[in-house]
């Protein structure tokens, strides 16, 4: 047996948060780590490095029959890289942003096998190569962030196969990438798995992901193991609740024709292959071309600038109660065309929000912004966290409608709020099921709150779902017309993934919402979209109504986005 983890517990302050994990990892096996954000995944795989800081670790850790957890600190520093490496989640925060990724990687080899400078460089560019990073020479005189997110993951996997470790753990390795990267990150891992003869632990919460890489499967919740066996008997003939929870957590479909009056003129059924040629575009979009200025080389780069177009020739329509699904592969252009859409960075071409122009002054574009609004992938990051809910939702109001009282602000807020299924929501978690047609959209609360104890809330005292409501409701209070959604799930686990889709979706029938939907998971898309188009390298290949696109892809790139619906 490779790695034997034989009752692992994991304390801080005396408070157990990994209780009795115990598992098998075989020579060239895959094994991956089941669960949601805060079921103990990452905290158990820090703690068979010996990297789970303050925190109390005991049971027993056999790597080969020898007890990590009794090594003293020196001798786990040899252990790291060489025996046991980990790649990281998040690899702009793993890489150091001030060292080239070329120096980076020979400091492993310096440090660890104790080669000579040059050898080491040299080393590190030939590690580069074998994991697939084109002009790795060029690339390792690059800092990470003038790398792509794909080539970033790359070189941190590099970095954990340096020593040709016999485990390697890879802590949710392809969550921030697209769809397409996500396939070569994980037939890299697979293809290094093999030559190497290593074992893999795979953290994630992708069980989609599971089903096409691992061999076995270990389920986790709350910091206890629920489940594992082999990934064919525990996905298709599941024991434990959770685990069918997580299995049955994939959005369900229910786009189809909007509610709303203003609506109905413009769709009949999901089937319809386009909108009445009657009904007006609630967003019309011609010829959009954005460009960014580039030096240029020579001398003349000090009086000129080039240019590099990210979006060329890029028109569509987007309908009243409709979802357009824009999706691509990193690079393509569609967060250039969010910002375009929303008039924040400077374009060529038309763009209409209810058949008005964005005007030359900004001071012009108040009642234009009000049609328009925007929720963002990371509602931690985008809130501010020195803003109480109350302002954070009613800033909109502030601006857009400044003769409301501040009792009428107020009401306006808690109304954003009940709208998204926040009021009286538990503290920790969401727990948020779409109700039948016509009911409220409150939760089910284990801790209800008073109205004004959630408005005196700040960001970090919610969970990330609930995050993300706060988000949308702060985009709805203002009564948009058109919702730009850039990755509203991407950074949510699966089964409050599956909540906030619903959300949306119930949303868009009950108030006649438009949504250009930005992603790259398919399964969103799926769910939601009407439309879709899809875009590579800066340029429209192909659009229609997502029932036509589905069954028949035109173009290469699409039917490559697709295949992880199959």
């Amino acid at each position: 047996m490779l790695l034997d983890v034989q009752d692992l517990c994991v304390a801080f302050g005396g408070r157990e948060v990994v209780s009795g994990v115990s598992f098998q990892l075989r020579n060239g096996e895959k094994l991956a780590l089941v669960g949601e954000s805060g079921s103990g995944k990452t905290l158990t795989a820090l703690s068979l490095l010996g990297l789970a800081g303050a925190a109390t670790v005991s049971g027993r850790v056999l790597l080969q029959g020898r007890d990590v957890l009794a090594l003293s600190e020196a001798d786990r520093q040899l252990m790291r890289g060489a025996d046991m490496a980990m790649v990281s989640q998040e690899p702009m925060t793993a890489l150091n942003p001030l060292m080239t990724v070329g120096d980076q990687l020979a400091e492993v080899f310096h440090q660890k096998k104790g080669l000579a400078l040059a050898l080491s460089r040299s080393s590190a560019i030939d590690l580069l190569n074998s994991v697939g990073l084109e002009d790795a020479v060029a690339k390792a005189q690059s800092y990470p962030h003038q790398l792509s997110g794909g080539q970033r993951q790359r070189v941190l996997m590099a970095m954990a196969l340096a020593c040709n470790p016999k485990v390697l753990l890879a802590d949710e390795p392809t969550t921030a990438l697209d769809v397409t990267l996500r396939q070569h990150i994980l037939d890299l891992l697979s293809t290094q798995q093999r030559e190497r003869g290593m074992a893999v632990l795979l953290i994630t919460h992708d069980l989609n992901l599971v089903r096409h890489f691992a061999d076995r499967v270990v389920v986790m919740q709350h910091g206890r193991v629920v489940e594992q066996g082999p990934v064919q008997t525990v996905l298709s003939a599941p024991q434990h609740p959770y685990t069918r929870l997580l299995l049955d957590s994939r959005p369900v479909r229910t786009a189809g024709p909007a509610l709303a009056a203003a609506a109905t003129a413009a769709q009949s059924t999901e089937a319809s292959s386009a909108p009445e040629e009657s009904a007006e575009a609630v967003v019309s979009v011609r010829d959009l071309r954005v460009t960014y200025p580039t030096p240029l080389p020579g001398w003349k780069g000090w009086f000129l600038k080039g240019e590099a177009a990210v979006l060329q020739d890029v028109s569509f329509g987007l309908w009243p109660g409709r979802t357009l699904g824009v999706v691509g592969e990193s690079g393509s252009g569609k967060t250039s065309l969010a910002l375009a859409l929303l008039d924040l960075i400077p374009f060529k071409g038309q763009v209409l929000v209810s058949g008005q122009p964005w005007a030359r002054r900004a001071a012009d574009n108040r009642a234009q912004r009000r049609r328009v609004q925007v929720v963002f992938q990371d509602p931690f990051s985008s809130l501010s966290p020195r803003m109480t809910v109350a302002e954070l939702v009613g800033e909109g109001l502030v601006i857009h409608e400044p003769q409301l009282t501040p009792a009428q602000r107020q009401e306006r807020v808690l109304a954003a709020l009940q709208a998204v299924g926040l009021p009286g929501g538990d503290e920790a978690q969401d727990t948020h099921t779409p109700p039948p047609e016509g009911a409220a959209a409150t939760p089910e609360p284990t801790h209800r709150l008073t109205p004004q104890q959630l408005l005196a809330r700040y960001p970090h005292e919610f969970s990330g779902g609930q995050r993300q409501r706060l988000a949308i409701a702060r985009a709805l209070v203002v009564n948009p017309e058109v919702l730009v959604l850039d990755e509203p799930t991407s950074a949510l686990d699966v089964t409050v993934q599956k909540q906030v889709v619903a959300l949306l979706q119930h949303l868009q029938r009950h108030r006649g919402l438009s949504y250009l939907l930005i992603t790259h998971d398919m399964n969103v898309v799926q769910a939601m979209a009407h439309d879709v188009l899809v875009l590579q390298g800066g340029r429209v290949v192909e659009q229609g109504t997502w029932a036509q696109v589905r069954a028949q892809p035109a173009h290469p790139h699409t039917r490559a986005l697709l295949n992880v619906l199959a």
